[in-house]
This record gives structure tokens, sequence and C-alpha cells, in this order.
């Protein structure tokens, strides 16, 4: 999902099981219309560094769409700090948009709730084929064994965004490979009076897709085989610990920014006054806020040995935003135009390079736009060594649980109250508990 731009995502106040039994969108019969072919209603995830970015990313597209179509498309951009709840209430209440963004790590968990659209070969065919779509984004559509509940629209992965001039002052000739060489890096870096590295202790969205690398690189999982959480593996918790004591015992996260939730870490990067930066695809965004793209270079994110690749080598979560239908909207037609219009290879480009993500296109991932160095970086990363998080119906109560967890241990180090092992199993013993029943 994209995070980079908004707090995290609220605890899920609606329950899953309830929606399961719900549709959303129009028509209460559940199967979809065509009764409204002339409006669609959509609700876009804020990617741009405002609302009001986005609307003036977006707005020009809805009219071209409309030009070609006849088509009128109403446009809702909603916060992160919102939409999951929003496209919860819309499955219960059957009160929806047509089509929406959802953040792709959500697509099991709203698959579950069987108000979405299945994108079966027939649809695909509609938009003009399943294998348009790059593997690794087609992998965060759904659980495995059924069609996807949505169609990839946006790619991202993470990567290490460094500033220059911060890393001459302290001697740094290249970007840290590992988390040792990243620490030792940060001692330099503190000794010149900046901060190393920034994070957002209090995103749980951030949280969970670091927890998430890290349980990667110490070769730990959060679930079981057949889908039944498991948090509390010796493994999980060294992978959580791991990350928290990049504050709580390496200092290289300043106590600060366990507060910070809604890109105060990206500022401070883009101001200069830190100098390195976990993030999606940050280049759009460091440039909304004026640093320009000479004063930083993006690196892999750091592994715990070795190169970035598969296995314990995995840097990055498959980050990125997909498109689904409600499936019985009041323009089913209409709807299935406008994700063939949204993933075609000219609005890719457009969509794409306005966001500095990736296009799951494949063939418009080849244009020229999306081979600069920094694109190199996160293409290969998504295609190399990024992994999907789990693909269970629980996944959104899932990120919520661990994510407060990982907050709650952040707050602790910065309160200066010691993060040992026993007290991250806590944490991680009481997010369990907090999964729904099998």
């Amino acid at each position: 999902m994209r995070s980079i731009r908004a707090a995290a995502v609220g605890a899920v106040t609606l329950s899953l099981a309830l929606a399961a039994t719900a549709c959303g969108g129009g028509s209460s019969a559940g199967g979809g219309s065509n009764d409204s072919p002339k409006t669609l209603t959509y609700w876009a995830s804020n990617q741009g560094a405002s609302v009001a970015v986005d609307k003036k990313v977006l707005q020009p597209e809805l009219d071209k769409f409309e030009k070609q179509t006849g088509i009128k498309v109403k446009l809702e951009v909603v916060p992160w700090s919102d939409l999951l709840n929003r496209i919860l209430t819309a499955t219960t209440s059957g009160q929806g948009p047509d089509v929406l963004n959802i953040g792709n790590t959500w697509s099991a968990s709203l698959q579950a709730t069987g108000a979405l659209l299945p994108w079966d070969a027939k649809n695909f065919a509609k938009i003009g084929g399943r294998d348009r779509f790059a593997d690794t984004a087609l992998g965060s559509t759904g659980a495995p064994g059924k069609d996807p509940a949505a169609v990839p629209l946006y790619s991202m992965a993470y990567a290490l965004y460094y500033n220059k001039q911060i890393f001459a002052e302290a001697g740094i000739s290249k970007p840290p490979a590992t988390w040792d060489e990243l620490t030792a890096d940060s001692k330099k870096i503190q000794a010149k009076g900046k901060t190393a590295l920034g994070a957002e202790g209090s995103n749980l969205s951030e949280n969970i897709h670091h927890a998430f690398v890290f349980a990667k690189q110490h070769g730990a999982e959060f679930f079981t085989a057949d889908g039944k959480p498991d948090f509390t593996s010796p493994k999980v918790v060294e992978a959580v610990k791991s990350y928290v004591d990049l504050m709580a015992k390496d200092k290289v996260i300043p106590t600060g920014d366990a507060e910070y939730a809604q890109n105060q870490s990206v500022s401070d990067f883009a101001k200069g006054k830190q100098a390195m930066l976990l993030w999606q695809s940050a280049a759009a965004n460091l440039k909304s806020q004026g640093m320009s793209e000479d004063a930083y270079g993006i690196a892999p994110v750091p592994v715990i040995s070795g190169t970035p690749g598969s296995g314990t080598q995995v840097n990055s979560a498959v980050m990125g935003i997909n498109m689904a239908v409600f499936k019985n909207t009041d323009n089913l037609d209409g709807a299935t135009r406008f994700v063939k219009f949204m993933t075609s290879d000219e609005e890719q480009k457009v969509l794409n390079q306005a966001y500095s993500s990736i296009p799951p296109v494949k063939s418009a991932q080849s244009d020229a736009a999306f081979s600069t160095p920094a694109t190199a970086v996160l293409k290969n990363t998504l295609a190399t060594s990024a992994a999907a998080l789990p693909q269970v119906a629980s996944e959104s109560q899932f990120e919520t649980a661990v994510g407060t967890a990982v907050k709650d241990l952040f707050a602790d180090a910065a309160a200066g109250r010691a993060v040992t092992a026993d007290s991250v199993r806590a944490k991680l013993q009481k997010a369990q508990q907090q999964m729904p029943a099998a």
C-alpha cells in the first residue's frame, strides 16, 4: 500500500465477518447493473503530497475519459487515515463508490468481504488480459488460488534515500549496504551534528512494512503455512526487536521520531535535517517539498549481510495501489472501461510519472521515463528482492495489531524504557490475541 504521504491506517472498527455477508455499490441484489451508464464514482487514495495535488493530477485524466466515453467520473480523494474504514463501511452499508483504490496489502482482506468484483479471465480480457501485468504486482491482488479482487494500478518499493552533502561532510563515500554499515555510518553523521535516519514510529503502516522486511531478513514468518498468526516465534521477536533497536539500542533513529506519523521524517530529510530515509518511491514527495533530485542518492534498503536478493535478502515489501470495482455497481460496463483506461499504456505513463511510482503494466514499465537511475533501483527491487505481505483474509487486522505493537515499542524506547526480547514478545502476544479466530 502507499503510506508515504499520510498517517497510518487507524484501527479497523468494523468486523470483516460482518462485511463478508454484505455488498457495496448501488444494487442491493449484488450482481451489478448498468442502470446508471453515464456516471461513475471513484475513490482515489491520497498519493500526492496533498489531496489538492491528487485532484490536480487526476482531474485532467478523468476529463479525458469523459471526452472519450461520455461517462462522467465523480472523484473523491480519500486520506489514508480514513480509507480502509471507509471501504469497510461501504461493504456493510452498500453505500460505496463504483470504483476505488485499495492498498495492495489489503487485497485478500477485502476479497473476503465478497463485495469486490472478481477479476476472472473474462473480466481481465475486457482490459487487455492478465498477461499485461507484472507477476510481482499480481501477487498482491488477493488470496492464492482465487481470482484477483483488484487490478494493479501503481507499483512501489522501498529504497534508502541519502543526502549526498551530509555523506560527503561525514567522509562517507557510498551508501550502506548492510545494517551494520548503516549503524557505523550513522555514528559518523551524528558526530557532525546531523540526524542519521528518520522513521515514522506512530505510523502503523510504515511499522508493519519495516517489521515485515526485518522478519524476512531473519527468516521469520508472521503466519504459519495454513494461515494462522504466529507473532511470538523466536525469529519474529528477534526481527521486530532488531528494527526497534535502531532507536532503542543503536540510537540511529532519534527518539522524537517515535511520535511521527504524517510525513515528518520525509520533511526532515527534504530540509536537510537528516541524512537517510527509508521510504516508498519518494521522488515526487521530495520534489514537492523543494528538494532537488541532485541533492540525494537512492540505493537498495540494507540487508543483514551480502546484497539484496531472494530469501533472507528481501529488502522491501511489494508495495502498490490496486484498483477495484464494487461488484454491484450501477455502471458495470463503465467501471470496467474506466479500469481499462487507467491501466492503458498512456495513462500508466502519465500517472506513474506523476507519483514517481513504477507501472505494473509491463509495456508501460519499459518506457524510457522509468529508466532513470532512481527508478532502476525500484524496478530492480520489485523484480528481485521484494516479497508480498501475507495474502490472508486477516491481513488488515494484522497490519493494525502488529503496527500498533511496534508503535508501542518505539514509545518505550523514546521514554527510556528497556526494549527486551520479553517486552517485544509481550507486545506481539497482545497483538496476536487481537486477531480474529480462524
